[in-house]
């Protein structure tokens, strides 16, 4: 026997107006009316099941909420709850927060359900072509036009924003999906390999520490700023050749991480550099007690070996691609960066294209015109094959 139609709710107008409006029960039973915001029926019958299914999940105040939530009130709890640490790094908030101060000055005052892939299509071509603007003495100036990293990098703060209020019920789907960055991004997630020729140049040029520093990432894959520079000595056990990391940018992070003899030897020559000090890289400099930077070092060390700059991160990128080269699964190297997604792993290892060309040079060409030999034939487990001229 079918439902009461009081619990299935109907569309119905009012008088004097063309919109239609939905009456139907929540799951307390309370009557509900309010507007479909629409004068077609059938979208208004398509808004009422969405109540309906959303009042079965227990989801219609979530769904509700989300329709009145504009998107500065949304980027506010989403820096205070989802960016901050241990959620994030401390780096990502600052990111974070950087990026949705331009996006609140577009979509500040919109609602959340009304943000659509052509007002971010709007957004992004008028940031695109802002001037950056920075302070003097006498007032602002403007420089040039935003370079399209920076934009790009406020779209992925969009699109995970989005993607939360999605997986919170306060979106049906994340409008960023139907759209397409409008330019070319150079350089964006492409990790620079560092070949082994390249790696001993560099550290024929560069100060002992860092020296260590670059034969302790390549034979570990540690992230440089959260991981290796504040680490203290008694996370270090060379006895059992591991190094504990107790805090990491993401929770597969924090575990044990087992060490090459290069990394031994490298941490032991870090060890005696930094004498009586609790720190592996100890620094009066900062009130931390250690070191907190090395781009002025690294960017001088590739100047005298008369390499192109690239960031010093891409040595983790080296660790990754080597562990490829060397035959090692890609789940294990997923498991050794310590990422918890397999596509993670796509953007640290990369193939050159010496590494294709030996791949290449193990085709044999003829295979399929090999056969058995006579004596072969005799045997059950052949040993040798003969190529028929």
């Amino acid at each position: 026997m079918p439902r009461a139609r009081k619990y299935d709710g109907v569309v119905y107008r009012r008088a004097g107006t063309q919109i239609w409006w939905m009456r139907y029960r929540d799951r307390k039973g309370t009557a509900r009316r309010e507007s479909s915001q629409t004068a077609n029926w059938e979208e208004a019958n398509k808004k009422l099941r969405e109540r309906l299914l959303a009042r079965d999940a227990n989801l219609l105040e979530v769904v509700r909420k989300g329709e009145t939530l504009t998107y500065g009130q949304w980027a506010d709890a989403f820096l205070e709850n989802y960016s901050k640490p241990p959620m994030r790094a401390e780096k990502t908030h600052e990111a974070n927060k950087r990026c949705i101060k331009h996006l609140k000055v577009a979509f500040d005052a919109t609602r959340l359900v009304d943000i659509n892939a052509d007002s971010i299509d709007i957004y992004l071509r008028e940031r695109l072509r802002d001037r950056v603007v920075v302070k003097a003495k006498l007032g602002y100036k403007q420089l040039g036009t935003v370079k399209s990293t920076t934009v790009h990098q406020e779209f992925r703060v969009l699109r995970r924003m989005l993607n939360v209020a999605v997986r919170k019920k306060l979106l049906a789907a994340n409008p960023c999906s139907g759209v397409e960055f409008p330019v070319a991004v150079k350089g964006l997630f492409r990790p620079h390999y560092v070949s082994w020729s390249e790696q001993q140049k560099i550290e024929s040029h560069a100060p002992q520490y860092l020296r260590n520093v670059v034969r302790i990432i390549t034979e570990t894959g540690l992230r440089i700023y959260k991981e290796l520079i504040p680490m203290r000595k008694d996370q270090v056990d060379l006895q059992n050749a591991v190094v504990w990391i107790p805090d990491s940018k993401t929770p597969n992070g924090t575990a044990e991480v087992p060490l090459t003899s290069l990394a031994i030897e490298a941490f032991k020559n870090q060890m005696a550099i930094s004498g009586a000090e609790p720190y592996l890289f100890p620094s009066d400099l900062n009130p931390t007690g250690h070191l907190k930077k090395l781009k002025t070092v690294w960017t001088k060390t590739l100047r005298r070996a008369k390499i192109p700059y690239f960031r010093i991160y891409d040595l983790r990128s080296a660790y990754a691609t080597r562990l490829s080269a060397g035959g090692v699964a890609d789940e294990w190297v997923t498991q050794l960066l310590r990422q918890s997604d397999a596509q993670v792993f796509k953007k640290y290892s990369q193939m050159k294209l010496q590494m294709k060309r030996e791949a290449l040079e193990k085709l044999n060409r003829r295979a399929n015109e090999m056969v058995p030999t006579q004596a072969d034939t005799l045997t059950t487990a052949p040993l040798c094959t003969e190529v028929i001229q």
